[in-house]
């Protein structure tokens, strides 16, 4: 999954060196619910195929680089094929991008 960011990072490296990429397997709403994921969750529907978090300081007290967390699951579970994967997890990341860097997805997805 996170192959698919290496175009993306190949242009806009540079804008992306505090930002990381991390797949789980789904997002964890039973301990925090849906409204405890927060925000920059995108979803399709009412279940999220990603998170963007913010930068921010842990529980212990050390500072947190922002990062892209993908669901695999809700994501392989909308695709019909690995090529259809593969354009679902392109665009997730355009548009999560976009909303790190605070810029339109169309200018992320000019390559």
């Amino acid at each position: 999954m996170v192959e698919a960011l290496e175009p993306i990072e190949s242009r806009w490296g540079d804008d992306l060196e505090m930002l990381d990429v991390a797949v789980d397997e789904v997002p964890d709403v039973r301990r925090a619910g849906m409204r405890g994921l927060g925000e920059g969750v995108l979803l399709d529907g009412v279940i999220p195929l990603s998170r963007l978090v913010p930068v921010g300081v842990d529980r212990n007290g050390v500072p947190t680089r922002a990062r892209i967390v993908l669901y695999r699951r809700p994501l392989e579970a909308r695709a019909k094929d690995p090529a259809d994967l593969a354009d679902l997890i392109n665009e997730v990341l355009i548009e999560q991008i976009a909303t790190y860097l605070g810029v339109d997805p169309e200018v992320i997805d000019g390559l």
